[in-house]
């Protein structure tokens, strides 16, 4: 698959996802009936706010694609793509507030706390990453559903996302070591990214007992850690009116990250590797080439 191909694909699952996003409350609706009262309009403001702001959409393309290669039914992966998706806008709502990584700008617009104020913007994050799991729950199989939300919530708590945040704060005021900082991405950054593709898996009826479900899981933790890597970079290397954030904070912050640890270059260079490892995960089950390369377009992201 060429990467114009990648594109049109990336574009068709972000029009999918942002449809059945701005109808996520008749989902959650079913399971709390009054989720549409006018006295909450204002979190509702800001939750679209932030959700509805664009950006590539990866982590529920991922769901739908591993669905799509292994023989699923797209559609029957949706409730679990926008759950993903709710659950990582609410990470960067809660990410850029002043507490934690007090950024201005995200996906080219000001921050939720700036355009709402921080309390809002709280609760709308703290909205989002609950109705996710509603949302995930809405699935009509209700064994796939089970098995979503415990991926889900696992990759979201505490051994998962939360986890990776409050390692990340540490690293502001300690150089972390590069096991450390391994560790860290794992959880927030790859755990999430896993979760997707694992969801994607569970949309297809596929379970962690099938050969798969490991070579997928291979698959999204190198890709999320390539993700990362080339995060860093891009840190120090990216425009930011195209990056869509500020650049430069974390060498601001003195926040390690793996540029403490590799040069520029290096650092590609492990990308590479990971991204390798990563193709050859999958290759005997991608038989669209989608998921490769998606993984060389993550790695090979510049603004």
């Amino acid at each position: 698959m060429t990467r114009e191909q990648l594109t049109d694909v990336l574009r068709r699952d972000a029009a999918l996802v942002e449809k059945a996003l701005r109808t996520r409350t008749a989902w959650v609706d079913r399971l709390a009936p009054l989720a549409n009262d006018e006295q909450i309009a204002t979190l509702r403001e800001a939750q679209d706010y932030s959700l509805m702001a664009g950006g590539k959409r990866i982590r529920p393309a991922l769901v739908l694609e591993v669905c799509d290669a292994l023989g699923g039914e797209r559609e029957s992966a949706l409730p679990f793509a926008c759950a993903v998706e709710m659950i990582h806008t609410y990470s960067l709502i809660h990410d850029d507030l002043p507490c934690m990584d007090n950024d201005d700008m995200r996906r080219g617009k000001p921050t939720s706390h700036k355009a709402f104020g921080e309390a809002t913007a709280i609760l709308a994050g703290d909205g989002l990453l609950t109705d996710a799991f509603s949302v995930a729950a809405s699935h009509a199989d209700e064994g796939k559903a089970l098995a979503a939300v415990r991926v889900l919530a696992s990759a979201a708590g505490s051994v998962g996302m939360v986890g990776g945040q409050i390692m990340d704060m540490q690293g502001e005021s300690e150089r972390l070591s590069l096991e450390t900082l391994l560790q860290l991405h794992a959880r927030k950054t790859g755990a999430i990214i896993c979760a997707a593709v694992q969801m994607g898996a569970i949309a297809a009826g596929y379970t962690p007992q099938d050969e798969e479900w490991q070579a997928l899981t291979t698959y999204a933790q190198s890709i999320g850690l390539a993700f990362q890597v080339v995060d860093d970079i891009l840190d120090v290397t990216a425009d930011p009116a195209l990056l869509g954030k500020s650049k430069g904070k974390d060498s601001a912050e003195n926040k390690t990250t793996f540029l403490t640890y590799y040069t520029i270059e290096d650092a590609r260079e492990y990308a590479r590797r990971l991204t390798e490892q990563a193709v050859e995960a999958v290759e005997t089950i991608d038989p669209q080439g989608t998921l490769r390369a998606l993984a060389l377009y993550l790695a090979e992201r510049v603004y």
